[in-house]
C-alpha cells in the first residue's frame, strides 16, 4: 500500500502507528493510515485483515490529582 520512500511499517509491525495519515477525521474519531489501519481516538485499531486492537492509552488509575 505504502509508497513513501522509506516505506512506512506494514500494519503487522509493532510500530504499524509510525505510518502515515491517509484519511484524518477528529469529529468521527478515527485515522486512516498508508498501512491500511484504522486509528481510533480511544487507541483502538482495526487492522487491514479485521484483527480487532483493544485500547491501549495510559491508565490514570493509581493517579491521585490534589487540588491546591
Amino acid at each position: 500500500m505504502c509508497q513513501h520512500q522509506p516505506p512506512c511499517p506494514t500494519a503487522d509491525s509493532p510500530d504499524r502507528e509510525a505510518a502515515r495519515l491517509t484519511a484524518h477525521h477528529p469529529e468521527q474519531g478515527w485515522s486512516l493510515l498508508c498501512n491500511g489501519v484504522l486509528l481510533f481516538e480511544d487507541t483502538g485499531e482495526l487492522l487491514p485483515d479485521g484483527q480487532i486492537i483493544a485500547p491501549h492509552r495510559p491508565s490514570a488509575a493509581g493517579r491521585v490529582v490534589k487540588a491546591a
